[in-house]
Formats: C-alpha cells, sequence, structure tokens
C-alpha cells in the first residue's frame, strides 16, 4: 500500500515558558497558521499533502516555522498572509517561495 500523503507540512504550534528569549511559535499563532494551511489546502482541492502541526524546529528566533518534506524546504517567517502563496507556487506548482525560504543552517550562540 502506497503512503497516504506525497508531502507533509509541519507548522510549528510548540510552546515555549512567557518571557522566553526566543519567543514560541505558539505565541506569534501556530494553531492559527495549521488551520489556514488546511483550509486553503482544501479550497485548492489539493490531495495527498497533510499540515501537520509540529513541536519544535528549533527555529522561534525566525518567526513562525513550516518545514515541507519530503521537499527540506523550510519557510520562515510565516504569516497567514503567506499561506495561499506558499500553496499555490510550491504546493501545487512545484516552486518554493523563495523570499520565505530559511537559510539553513540555523545558527546559534553558544548560550541557546
Amino acid at each position: 500500500m502506497p503512503p497516504p500523503y506525497t508531502r507533509h507540512l509541519f507548522i510549528c504550534t510548540n510552546r515555549r515558558p512567557d518571557g522566553s528569549p526566543r519567543g514560541c511559535c505558539a505565541s506569534k499563532g501556530g494553531d492559527e497558521l495549521r488551520l489556514a494551511f488546511k483550509k486553503e489546502l482544501d479550497a485548492q482541492d489539493v490531495k495527498g499533502v497533510r499540515a501537520n502541526a509540529s513541536g519544535c524546529l528549533d527555529a522561534c528566533e525566525r518567526g513562525m516555522a513550516v518545514a515541507v518534506y519530503p521537499d527540506n524546504v523550510w519557510y520562515g517567517p510565516v504569516t497567514k498572509d503567506d499561506v495561499k502563496e506558499i500553496v499555490t507556487s510550491h504546493i501545487v506548482g512545484g516552486k518554493p517561495v523563495e523570499r520565505l525560504v530559511m537559510k539553513l543552517p540555523i545558527e546559534r550562540s553558544k548560550k541557546d
């Protein structure tokens, strides 16, 4: 049996303690962003793609983080205003939205 999904969108919904210097995606609207992706995938009748709530993607300081697998494309910061463009351009059209692509690897100070 083939896998039920060809792609996964991992949308960070991780919660850190209030006042964390790195912030957290949950307090920035992670759950709402995931719902926006689900609605847009449905609106464009996209099949075989799952919008998953994710734990920490270790990129909170970059704003809302979204990882697309198996494409290995990471986006951030992502807002609800970016959802339609990501779905249309990347998920449907196969072309990542370059202005939102995170530069990897994420480099941090030794204190993190």
